[in-house]
């Protein structure tokens, strides 16, 4: 069993910050990349930012120099630092991480719970 736990999410005033974690536990042999993806009510799930186990990063264009992603490699853990929030970010926040499990040869998508953030005066 994998699993991915969030927190971090809550009610933020415009112009103000957050940071999101996400945590991988269970069976796991490798986790390749991970990222963050957000659903606003009424609209599809979009991307956020991803991260590869080098370190690679994407931004969405929306958040571009307003967030930061990271990984800690020990920890399974990723990590969104999203600054000068708008409230057009008002989201449920996914984790999503692409892993390989002990004694197997495949790679799978895991996603998380959801977080929900909240930005409104």
């Amino acid at each position: 069993q994998v699993q991915l736990v969030e927190s971090g999410g809550g009610l933020v005033q415009p112009g103000g910050s957050l940071r999101l974690s996400c945590a991988a536990s269970g069976s796991i042999f490798s986790i390749n990349a991970m990222g963050w993806y957000r659903q606003a009510p009424g609209k599809e799930r979009e991307l956020v930012a991803t991260i590869t186990s080098g370190g690679s990063t994407n931004y969405a264009d929306s958040v571009k120099g307003r967030c930061t992603i990271s990984r800690d490699n020990a920890k399974n853990t990723v990590y969104l630092q999203v600054n000068s929030l708008k409230p057009e970010d008002t989201a449920v926040y996914y984790c999503n991480a692409k892993i390989r499990r002990m004694y197997s040869a495949s790679v799978y998508d895991y996603w998380g719970q959801g977080t929900q953030v909240t930005v409104s005066s």
